[in-house]
């Protein structure tokens, strides 16, 4: 194993690069993506950091992979559904499927707030934006990994109503006749 690890499936947070996300002054964090690290190909586990007053992502629910959270430090606010919920060192909460488990964390204490993010790593997923209505597609290669070669398969964000009927944009008769008994 030349690259110093001690075995494929364990590392340690400090041999891990930091990946910063910054978007107006709502969203930030730093990330630390434990799971793909040491070969996690089913649960997926990152570390976060969101400074005070932030949060990481915008209120969202999945709609395959489901998700927990576990607080290591700081104080916060979680969103679930219609319930709000102060969490500090030491809770773990799961996050469910669907559009009654939408949710965010956000830190309302003045440190930073870490926590562990665990989720299933299933290749497809929706994923429903209920703020700013709208949905994410997503269709990636498995396993799942943060090495997959060429990206994601789809990566689609639309407004939730776009007002397109399914059948919009399809050719419904490609060989049809006319009521003359003419093809168009």
């Amino acid at each position: 194993m030349g690259s110093g690890r001690r075995h494929p499936n364990v590392v340690n947070i400090d041999e891990l690069e930091t990946r910063e996300s910054v978007h107006g002054r709502r969203f930030a964090s730093s990330r630390k993506q434990l799971g793909a690290a040491s070969g996690g190909r089913g649960i997926g586990c990152s570390w976060f950091e969101v400074p005070p007053g932030r949060t990481a992502f915008p209120r969202h629910f999945h709609c395959a992979n489901e998700e927990a959270l576990f607080v290591l430090q700081g104080e916060g606010t979680l969103h679930l559904g219609d319930a709000t919920v102060e969490v500090r060192p030491g809770d773990y909460a799961t996050l469910p499927v669907g559009p009654a488990h939408a949710h965010v964390l956000i830190n309302r204490g003045v440190s930073p707030l870490r926590y562990i993010c665990f989720s299933t790593m299933l290749p497809t997923d929706l994923v429903g934006y209920p703020d700013s209505k709208k949905v994410l597609a997503l269709a990636i290669p498995a396993p799942v990994s943060d090495e997959r070669d060429g990206g994601p398969w789809i990566r689609l964000i639309v407004p939730a109503a776009s007002g397109l009927a399914f059948y919009d944009g399809e050719d419904t008769d490609p060989n049809a006749e006319t009521a003359e008994g003419r093809r168009p």
